[in-house]
């Protein structure tokens, strides 16, 4: 999910408007490029994070700490949780929110565009379920917090455990459910921004 994140503050890590980065900026939604005008000098930061935040889950996913599923699983309300405590670190609570809520806005222009985002198509229970958790991931830190990565990450996981997080509920296989149980085929999802996904606590068990 920050591939897109990246490419938007890839431009600030030099020059804000030099011309080698004007045309990437170009490619970017109107959300992210509204983010980038009003926080110029927080954008190199935004990067460095979302880059780390990227490395940090792709290692909890190979871990047995959580579930392993980063695509509405406890991995991903992993991500996007340490991802906003980090940013509240650096550069602060409302620029942190607004960033992700940018990212989020995008996602119905992606969903538009039939992109992919950590391989599926997103949909509004998916970002439902991203903004719960970027809010919660807010709350672990403040500015100019010295709380340790290490110490982040474990605070994270115990919250995780402990269902103060959201997920999509799935079976066993991997396969979504409504909040009644019943499996959702994949052909009913496919072109649908609203569907019969549901949210669960984070501690729910397929």
């Amino acid at each position: 999910m920050f591939k897109k994140i990246l490419l938007l503050l890839i431009f600030t890590s030099t020059s804000l408007f030099s011309q080698s980065n004007w045309g990437k900026f170009k490619q970017l939604s109107t959300p992210k490029k509204v983010w980038v005008f009003f926080h110029p000098f927080k954008a190199k930061k935004a990067l460095l994070i979302s880059k780390e935040a990227n490395r940090v889950a792709d290692s909890i996913q190979k871990s047995p700490l959580l579930d392993g599923d980063a695509s509405g699983g406890q991995v991903d309300a992993f991500r996007h949780a340490f991802w906003m405590a980090r940013l509240r670190q650096k550069i602060g609570k409302k620029a942190a929110r607004s960033l992700g809520r940018a990212h989020e806005k995008e996602n119905y222009q992606t969903f538009q565009k039939r992109k992919l985002e950590d391989g599926v198509v997103p949909d509004k229970i998916s970002s439902s379920m991203d903004l719960f958790n970027n809010d919660v991931g807010l709350t672990f830190t403040k500015k100019g917090s010295v709380a340790s990565k290490e110490g982040l990450i474990y605070q994270i996981i115990n919250a995780i455990h402990q269902g103060r997080l959201k997920i999509i509920k799935k079976d066993k296989r991997g396969k979504f459910l409504t909040c009644k149980g019943a499996v959702i085929s994949n052909e009913s999802l496919q072109g649908k921004w609203v569907n019969n996904k549901c949210l669960v606590f984070s501690n729910k068990k397929s």
